[in-house]
């Protein structure tokens, strides 16, 4: 055997393979290894399992809200009426700003609204709703109402009633082709003041976008209905915007605020739920920093098992250095036998993480099932299940971690074990 043999040649990789399969007869330490193996294959599966579960619970929060609510919502700005001394909000040149707005590249729709707050009533139950005042053709293009998961009866109809989310439905106990009083309390005027106006409608379409709140309080109603019910004639509420890249909505803020009018503003999904999406990313790099420490100790086995290898093979060290075997050599027939736990480890973390993303609708359900129930309130957590979402860059992430720590940390044994004086080693031999 001579000094320039080749690195991690065939007998190097013989050597470290006959090592990590030595029985504890033979001094081996097949227990430890399959401590580190069993440590790192957790210590990964849990890694991809968090991060899946964390881009599905944000993609899905997104989605719910671009899908169901404006990217920006155009308004106007307080003004008091000279006439009854109330601050007016509405815009009654809607029209020609959603006009101005369409034509501003990167708008893909723009509708007028009328919003309010009423209460509404079926038999002998009541329940606090918020009622959008919009045209059919607008309503079609709102991708989580008009083409939901779930859904009842037709937007056909419209025209001739109104639609309401699915907790809506249950609250009062309604379906299709039930009837549904709106209480407004500002409704009629009178010479005694102003008396609440109460109109019913009937239910022809009943949705479920995905986001319990949503579901749980709106109401769509047609445009000139809502008009009518809201004493909004010739008047609208607000314009919602729709945009082809809501992510870059920020780049149309200005050219947006600038055709609203002297007294437009704007309000983007971005203001509205900029404090949870950083919330978000906050709790996803303490998580990723937190899991990654959990990984680092899964790997610190591997260097507890090859301490407890290289004591064991003291002798054979000094066989081998006596043989000839280089420091080189050495070292890296230690390396192999830490390196293989990492690499095996890692590989059946990886198979576990990503079989738990694309699994966990019947898993979930099985745990939903052991606890009774109610695991997941969607009251509290605004989304009606835990979603998943398995992304390569968070696998390859999770991947380069794993072997990057399980290669670092394998050395320093390693190189103890090449350092070893062989004269030591058979001194007592």
């Amino acid at each position: 055997m001579t000094n320039t043999t080749a690195p991690f040649a065939r007998f190097e990789w013989m050597i470290a393979w006959r090592y990590l399969r030595a029985r504890r007869a033979e001094g081996g330490v097949s227990v430890m290894t399959w401590i580190s193996l069993i440590g790192i294959t957790l210590a990964v599966f849990a890694l991809i399992a968090t991060l899946a579960v964390r881009s599905g619970f944000r993609a899905e929060f997104v989605d719910t809200i671009l899908g169901a609510n404006a990217h920006v919502t155009v308004y106007n700005i307080g003004a008091v009426d000279p006439v009854t001394g109330q601050i007016d909000r509405t815009m009654p040149d809607y029209a020609a700003i959603a006009d101005r707005m369409r034509g501003l590249e990167g708008v893909t729709r723009v509708a007028p609204l009328v919003k309010g707050q009423v209460m509404a009533n079926a038999r002998n139950r009541n329940s606090g709703v918020e009622v959008f005042g919009i045209s059919r053709d607008n309503l079609l293009t709102i991708p989580r109402v008009a083409h939901p998961e779930e859904y009842a009866g037709t937007l056909d109809y419209f025209d001739q009633g109104i639609a309401i989310g699915s907790g809506v439905a249950r609250e009062l106990g309604v379906s299709i082709g039930d009837k549904v009083k709106l209480i407004s309390p500002n409704g009629v005027k009178t010479a005694f003041g102003t008396s609440p106006r109460v109109a019913a409608y009937e239910v022809v379409y009943v949705f479920t976008a995905g986001r319990y709140d949503i579901d749980r309080t709106r109401v769509y109603m047609p445009f000139a209905t809502a008009q009518s019910f809201f004493n909004r004639e010739g008047v609208a509420d607000e314009l919602e915007v729709m945009v082809a890249e809501p992510e870059k909505v920020d780049d149309l803020a200005l050219d947006l605020l600038r055709l609203s009018g002297d007294r437009g503003q704007i309000w983007t999904w971005r203001d509205a739920s900029g404090g949870f999406l950083r919330a978000l990313d906050i709790e996803d790099n303490v998580m990723f920093v937190i899991l990654s420490i959990l990984v680092l100790i899964a790997s610190m086995n591997i260097v507890s098992g090859l301490i407890m290898l290289v004591k064991n093979k003291g002798r054979d060290i000094g066989i081998l250095r006596t043989m000839g075997l280089t420091e080189g050599a050495v070292l890296r027939v230690f390396f192999i036998c830490g390196a293989f736990t990492g690499v095996i480890g890692t590989a059946m973390g990886v198979v576990l993480g990503c079989l738990f993303a694309l699994y966990i609708d019947p898993i979930f359900s099985f745990v939903n099932y052991v606890a009774g129930g109610g695991v997941w309130d969607p009251a509290v957590r605004g989304i009606y299940n835990l979603p998943a979402q398995l992304r390569l860059n968070d696998v390859l992430s999770a991947i380069a971690l794993s072997l990057s720590l399980s290669f670092v940390v394998t050395i320093f044994p390693a190189r103890r074990a090449a350092r070893m004086n062989p004269v030591e080693a058979l001194r007592y031999e």
